[in-house]
């Protein structure tokens, strides 16, 4: 008999592909008594539930309990797609009720191994009224500072993926599954199936990672160890990778910091955590992995959370998923680092079009009403508001062969009319050197390359 596709994995199957052997208990399953073919009396229903009972071993379409994740305790949700579709009914609600309820009670992650088609209709509105008590339990969990993670199977759709998939602070798929809100049966007939995919997911910023399924556990385990274990002391600003002389004047800091070969957020990154994870788009329809890197590294047996800018104009995509890291950080109480690399937010008419001012007032409320504590290093162009929205107040250094600018040197001179030649002039009555912005107390200190710390 051939094997099912790695999406189509029974709930038991996904269950043993993700936990550590024998660590799975199933949850109780409340009780509840339903009339004769359901509540809307569906003539047939007690019948389609016996025979999918008999075909896949299970009373309901979700199986719930508590195991560990590479070592790490959680509460996991698998979906039995083979039960009625992994259909959501009353009894379906009561069991994921049940599993949030216990999750928060024991202060246990809540992980959502997702594959259904959507609601059931043989229990009409009753059926579809249980994504609000999901959605109420997921919130609740939200509010006692637990991460949720879901791992989208085939398929993921309906109100599975509008509630428990899409819903998730992190959501990780399996390659070729079908997620979309619509199913297949319910698109437009001229709908084009590729949008409805996992990689069409991730392409527009729904999704963190497409995962085969061979690395499905090693990279759950890992974000379930980097999202529970908060420790809200600052993260220290890393270490310059470039150069350590300080420039003479502006416009040698503004060359300096424009140098194609001069170290970028990447090389930051790789230097500082001995392992991360990315948080990936806005969960708006985009996202900006050229402008922006999100995501959770360890850095000395700690958790921090780190925002940086590549070096190119940030897109409204890429504040809005740095806002979204902050905010998961905050309520998980992980400390952020922020690295600054921009010539300034992109400007042009798209960036417009997707709401580049709103994008950046958020990230700017964002870092303003975080608990958690934000540190930022400049670590190349500090370019006008579009660089400031990610700079924590208070807790910002620079290194040698950075600047940051109320505007860039050309377009000052620009708008105070001046001739092209006197730029490098302008940029010498900006100030703006490292050295000068810590005079001016812009900045804390400049990071020097060794453990001395910031000079």
């Amino acid at each position: 008999m051939p094997e099912p596709t790695p999406g189509r994995l029974s709930a038991r199957r996904v269950l043993a592909l993700v936990t550590d052997p024998g660590t799975f208990a199933e949850l109780p399953h409340p009780a509840r008594q339903s009339p004769p073919d359901g509540p809307l009396g569906w003539q047939g229903y007690d019948a389609s539930r016996a025979r999918a009972a008999e075909r896949t071993g299970e009373e309901e379409s979700v199986v719930v309990g508590t195991a560990r994740v590479e070592g790490t305790a959680a509460v996991l949700i698998a979906f039995e797609f083979g039960f009625l579709g992994g259909s959501l009914g009353e009894h379906t609600g009561d069991r994921l009720e049940a599993a949030y309820v216990h999750a928060r009670a024991h202060r246990l992650p809540v992980v959502p191994l997702v594959a259904t088609g959507g609601s059931r209709m043989q229990e009409g509105m009753l059926a579809l009224s249980q994504l609000q008590r999901v959605a109420r339990q997921s919130a609740l969990t939200r509010e006692a500072g637990l991460p949720q993670i879901a791992v989208l199977r085939d398929p993921t759709t309906g109100g599975g993926w509008a509630t428990l998939g899409a819903g998730a602070d992190v959501i990780l798929a399996l390659p070729g599954a079908q997620v979309g809100f619509a199913g297949s049966r319910v698109r437009p007939p001229d709908a084009d199936p590729a949008a409805y995919t996992a990689e069409a997911q991730f392409a527009a910023g729904a999704a963190d990672a497409v995962v085969p399924p061979e690395e499905l556990k090693a990279s759950l385990g890992l974000w379930l160890r980097l999202l529970t274990a908060p420790a809200p002391i600052p993260a220290d600003p890393p270490l310059a990778l470039g150069s350590t002389a300080l420039p003479a004047t502006g416009w040698e800091a503004v060359r300096r910091a424009r140098a194609p070969h001069r170290p970028r957020a990447e090389a930051y990154l790789d230097a500082y955590f001995t392992r991360r994870v990315a948080l990936v788009g806005d969960r708006c329809g985009g996202a900006d992995p050229d402008g922006m890197l999100c995501g959770f590294g360890e850095r000395d047996g700690r958790t921090v959370a780190f925002a940086a800018q590549t070096g190119t104009a940030t897109r409204p995509a890429g504040y809005r998923t740095a806002a979204r890291l902050i905010r998961l950080a905050d309520r998980l109480g992980i400390p952020v680092l922020t690295l600054v690399d921009t010539p300034g937010a992109a400007n042009d008419a798209a960036a417009e079009r997707q709401g580049a001012g709103a994008a950046i007032a958020e990230l700017f409320g964002e870092v303003a009403a975080a608990r958690t504590p934000i540190t930022t290093l400049v670590i190349g162009e500090g370019g006008s508001g579009g660089a400031l929205a990610l700079a924590a107040p208070g807790s910002t250094w620079a290194t040698p062969d950075s600047y940051f600018s109320v505007i860039a040197p050309e377009l000052a001179a620009a708008i105070l009319k001046r001739p092209p030649e006197q730029t490098e002039t302008t940029a010498g009555h900006l100030r703006i050197r490292p050295q000068d912005l810590v005079e001016l107390g812009v900045v804390r200190g400049i990071v020097g390359p060794s453990r001395g710390g910031p000079a």
